[in-house]
């Protein structure tokens, strides 16, 4: 009888994960106004444009941040009580458009401000929306997500 050497086991593969959606410097931005993603909300995202006016514009790029899938702007972006420590991005997930509906207050001669808007989604296929009222508040100079209530 011959002995035959064992293989080492070796861990399943899973697939990989998916690329993130890129976005290039003159590409349409994600947050849907009439600009190229590096003129609009890439700036904020690379640090090259300051931070974000207004509430509005803030909820703009986050909302490109997301599609984007750029964790390190959502987290810097967000208020430090009510930060996570991670974003969990679905990769099933695909954000196609966002409709701002109403805003309160959030200017520059403001502290706090809201914003309500309808996210369009794709996920695994099947279209969707998220509507969310959102939380703006001034931390340290700057807009920063506070919270949201999703509503239907």
């Amino acid at each position: 009888m011959s002995r035959r050497k064992t293989r080492p086991r070796t861990a399943p593969r899973t697939a990989p994960a998916p690329a993130a959606p890129s976005a290039t410097p003159d590409s349409p931005c994600p947050c849907g106004l009439d600009a190229a993603y590096g003129a609009c909300c890439g700036r904020f995202h690379a640090g090259t444009g300051g931070t974000a006016p207004t509430a509005e514009l803030l909820m703009r790029s986050r909302y490109s941040a997301f599609a984007v899938r750029d964790e390190s702007y959502l987290l810097r972006t967000w208020a430090p009580e009510t930060r996570p420590d991670e974003v969990g991005f679905d990769p099933g997930l695909r954000w196609t458009g966002l409709e701002i509906e109403a805003t309160t207050e959030g200017t520059a001669f403001h502290r706090h401000g809201t914003v309500t808007f309808t996210a369009r989604y794709v996920h695994d296929g099947e279209p969707g929306a998220l509507r969310e009222r959102s939380r703006f508040a001034r931390h340290e100079g700057a807009w920063v997500y506070v919270d949201g209530d999703v509503t239907e």
